[in-house]
């Protein structure tokens, strides 16, 4: 870990994160377990992303754009998204925030905390996000945007089409590639040929970094420092978070192209595990401090999962509601 006081951060603000990134783990894991059971159809996880996802979250203000993708439980849950609204949309009930029931789950949304719906083709939210960004500097709003992406999205034509844009006109806009070295069953050596995906920023004019994504603190470093010169006219970050995904691509993926070898060497790069012990080192947390930390957090997602399971499912009379409007929609006179 970089040292946290050399960026701003004090002793509450590495538990405030920790807290954060243990809660996003919990959920993720309990909606493997609901999974298992036979309740819940699909889940996508980031487990192995937390630090990223939070460092980044802690850097942002109020008023941001987000355009997350479907691994940012964590990320997403901190900006706005409860437990009990990921639960709800996981089992597919009415009160869904992010479609009402009719998307899959992980496709993350909330307008009164500026996170742009999204759409299963990877990428296709930087074009979004990046128009946000153009929308910010043009209303001359002391805000930015931002995107996160993983590594194989990287090679859309829609990832290269946006950064150009944002490089062009340089907008407010912060890209994150969360670099988990699988594009499904995809390795890195097969994806891309540069050494650092950071690189890519080169060639839209912009600033590029890597960073260790498995550090939380050196993630905030470098998410502020891309807000900051965003909004002193600097232009767009393109931010590469080098981390690993601890489970298969989702839950319907049997992860038979790594080897058991390779699964069990991931235990040791957990960034939930790594902040953990680093806190109880620093003298920051000690053992009563996680084990109130672990109650609460059980308290919350039973009560998550209990209510949305018990919450009532849309009526097919709903089905193409918002969906298509021939008549022009729900903004038409």
């Amino acid at each position: 870990m970089i040292d946290y006081k050399s960026v701003g951060l004090t002793e509450e603000d590495l538990k405030e994160i920790y807290k954060w990134m243990d809660l996003g783990r919990k959920v993720d894991e309990r909606l493997w377990l609901l999974n298992r059971a036979g309740k819940i159809p699909f889940v996508v996880s980031g487990q192995g992303q937390e630090a990223t996802q939070i460092g980044m979250a802690y850097a942002m203000k109020e008023g941001d754009i987000s355009s997350p993708y479907y691994r940012d439980l964590a990320f997403v849950t901190y900006m706005g998204i409860s437990p009990y609204d990921t639960m709800l949309a996981s089992f597919g009930k009415k009160d869904d925030i992010n479609s009402g029931g009719k998307q899959m789950p992980s496709h993350f949304s909330h307008r009164e905390k500026g996170i742009l719906s999204q759409s299963s083709p990877v990428s296709t939210q930087i074009p979004h996000s990046v128009g946000a960004a153009l929308a910010l500097k043009m209303d001359k709003k002391s805000n930015i945007a931002t995107a996160t992406v993983g590594e194989g999205s990287s090679n859309q034509g829609d990832f290269h089409e946006g950064l150009n844009f944002a490089g062009v006109h340089k907008l407010p806009f912060v890209c994150v590639i969360i670099n988990n070295k699988y594009a499904i069953s995809v390795p890195d050596s097969l994806q891309y040929a540069a050494e650092k995906l950071s690189d890519r920023a080169i060639g839209y004019g912009i600033h590029g970094e890597t960073v260790d994504g498995n550090d939380p603190i050196a993630m905030y470093k470098a998410m502020k420092e891309a807000r900051d010169r965003a909004l002193n006219g600097e232009g767009a970050t393109l931010i590469e978070a080098v981390t690993s995904r601890m489970t298969p691509h989702s839950s319907d993926d049997d992860d038979t192209y790594r080897t058991k070898e390779e699964r069990e060497s991931l235990k040791a790069l957990d960034c939930n595990l790594k902040f953990k012990d680093y806190l109880l080192e620093q003298g920051i947390i000690d053992e009563a401090w996680l084990s109130n930390l672990e109650e609460t957090h059980k308290e919350i997602i039973n009560k998550a999962t209990k209510d949305a399971e018990q919450a009532e499912y849309p009526s097919v009379d709903e089905a193409y509601t918002y969906v298509y409007d021939p008549e022009g929609g729900i903004n038409n006179d």
